[in-house]
């Protein structure tokens, strides 16, 4: 078995896989951001119920939000959890934010914030951090511009170069949409290290080959596959 429990002859598929077998699918009308984001949501419920933070109890949950699919994956899932009661907070770190993503996340209540103290206080106030900067879409995986400095300030604010940074109850948890943000999706290479280790990553449809690759599979945490009825090209 490999270090996330996959069989280790598992491969895993590529970026241009994923979209051949998602093609078919959303011609069809099949709604599979708004699957994938109700099931990110709830491993998001399992993770802060396991810290004892019940989503009912209102704790805070930090989103990167990123310009394409995988800001609004993130998104949708921000809007279900403000609607249980969850303290939701967005960092757009992309050019642009998914539209009706965010749309849906201000009409539940969600909270956008800048960089500097608001920032700031919300990466310490937050149960959990939900990374949605980068997906598959990305060629060049390397993190930039308001992206960048976003994760490098969080990697800063919670010592995560520290060696001890695996305390996780004294930090928030880091939970990956899709694949940690700064990991090439087919050959898990990281190529600037400014990158947030996951504590679990919720990865859609099928396991991303690159998250079975060193270095990318270091930062992955536990991965955790949404089937969403995908047939391999």
């Amino acid at each position: 078995m490999s270090e996330h429990g996959f069989p280790e002859h598992l491969t895993g598929w590529t970026a241009e896989e994923v979209r051949a077998a998602e093609a078919p699918l959303l011609e069809a009308g099949e709604p599979l951001m708004r699957r994938a984001a109700a099931a990110l949501a709830g491993h998001v419920r399992d993770e802060l119920r396991d810290r004892g933070t019940p989503v009912e109890r209102g704790p805070g949950i930090l989103v990167l939000g990123g310009s394409g699919d995988n800001g609004g994956d993130a998104l949708f899932a921000a809007a279900e959890l403000a609607e249980g009661g969850a303290r939701v907070r967005v960092r757009v770190t992309g050019s642009h934010v998914h539209e009706e993503g965010a749309e849906a996340a201000l009409a539940a209540g969600a909270e956008w914030v800048e960089a500097g103290d608001e920032f700031d206080s919300a990466v310490g106030d937050s149960a959990v951090i939900l990374d949605g900067i980068l997906g598959i879409g990305s060629d060049s995986p390397a993190l930039r511009s308001t992206a960048r400095t976003t994760v490098a300030r969080i990697r800063e604010l919670l010592s995560l170069d520290d060696p001890d940074r695996d305390a996780r109850a004294h930090r928030p948890a880091i939970i990956a949409v899709d694949l940690p943000s700064g990991v090439h999706a087919d050959d898990g290479s990281v190529p600037d290290p400014t990158v947030l280790p996951a504590d679990v990553t919720v990865t859609f449809g099928a396991v991303k080959a690159g998250l079975l690759r060193a270095p990318g599979s270091h930062y992955a945490g536990d991965v955790r596959l949404v089937d969403l009825g995908l047939e391999r090209p």
